[in-house]
């Protein structure tokens, strides 16, 4: 595995995974940082002084400032990142981002944890906001661990290998069974197992198939990637109450038990649920990531499985896609948003 990816990251940095080469790219990197800097800075002036649209559609504006500033700075550290780099992963990410985060919106019906308040009565400018919006969570998280791993955290981190056993793997996909039917069942005691749930569920999967898992690194004794996903959870579980706080349209909590104590719009406890939050959807999108034969955003796994390309299984999945996303959409518009606005 070794040599293909040195081979890969060769082929890499003479551009032939990029947009163009070194140069041109160290250029496109700039003005990603540049271009987010400028447009954070101008939305953050505009929001504060409630000028719209910039006021309501802050939170958005400020992810893919932060998204795209990000990438420039991981791309002019080592010649590699996401968006110029691996442009087709990332564009192929966003609607899976949405479609992830549309799983636990679809949750939040039984759970009723949180809510949205003045958001646009317009069909379209509410439902791009949707999707555009929640596009932006995966992309967020890799971002930022991408960022972390550039910058050597966790760089020396290992741990000794272990054999993983086909008991271990059933008992762990039971557990993440439990983990979400339990909430959907009884979400006023058990709401919070729900953020741990498809991570049991569907890591045993990813491993069993050989997708990229952290129990095949665990078996490896790598437990870096691990380490930079749950901080970069946390990170991103910041960013995602502080630009809340402070966007005119916003979600708020009604968690029961621990409610009261608040840092932004989040409860204090709450903030434990980041980390394995975004653990969740790297495991969910890997599993997503078998209908690409294994592809999914990283640069480790630009390299094709042996898996049998099956373009109907594709299909299906947007198909699934689309019409989950669709009735979610049709969901949120009914149960979730607790008050709109008629203007902007």
């Amino acid at each position: 595995m070794g040599h293909r990816v040195a081979a890969l990251w060769q082929s890499t940095t003479k551009g032939c995974h990029c947009r163009g080469t070194i140069m041109e790219n160290k250029d496109t990197a700039k003005t990603f940082i540049y271009a987010g800097f400028f447009l954070f800075f101008s939305i953050t002036i505009l929001n504060f002084l409630k000028i719209e649209p910039a006021h309501n559609l802050y939170y958005l504006f400020a992810w893919w400032s932060y998204i795209f500033f990000i990438d420039g700075i991981i791309y002019t550290i080592r010649n590699e990142s996401l968006i110029i780099s691996r442009t087709k992963q990332f564009f192929r990410l966003l609607p899976w981002s949405a479609f992830i985060w549309f799983v636990f919106e679809l949750i939040n019906l039984r759970l009723q944890n949180w809510h949205y308040l003045y958001i646009p009565s317009s069909d379209y400018l509410r439902w791009s906001g949707y999707i555009l919006s929640y596009a932006t969570v995966l992309p967020a998280i890799f971002e930022t661990a991408e960022l972390l791993e550039t910058l050597g955290l966790f760089k020396k981190s290992k741990i000794k290998p272990v054999k993983i056993a086909p008991k271990f793997l059933n008992g762990l996909m039971a557990t993440g069974l439990a983990f979400i039917l339990l909430p959907i069942l009884f979400p006023k005691y058990f709401f919070s197992l729900i953020w741990g749930g498809f991570i049991f569920l569907l890591e045993p999967i990813n491993y069993r198939l050989g997708l990229n898992s952290f129990l095949k690194d665990r078996a490896q004794g790598n437990i870096k990637k691990f380490y930079t996903i749950l901080l970069s959870g946390l990170i991103c579980g910041i960013l995602w109450e502080f630009w809340n706080f402070w966007s005119g349209a916003k979600w708020e909590y009604t968690v029961p038990f621990v409610g009261n104590l608040k840092i932004f719009e989040m409860p204090i406890l709450g903030y434990l649920g980041f980390p394995p939050f975004a653990i969740s959807c790297y495991v969910m999108y890997s599993f997503i990531s078998y209908i690409w034969r294994g592809k999914n955003h990283e640069f480790e796994a630009l390299e094709n499985l042996k898996i049998h390309n099956n373009p109907l299984l594709i299909i299906g999945a947007y198909i699934l896609l689309i019409i989950l996303s669709a009735a979610t959409i049709a969901a949120i518009d009914k149960y979730t948003v607790w008050l709109y606005i008629m203007y902007l």
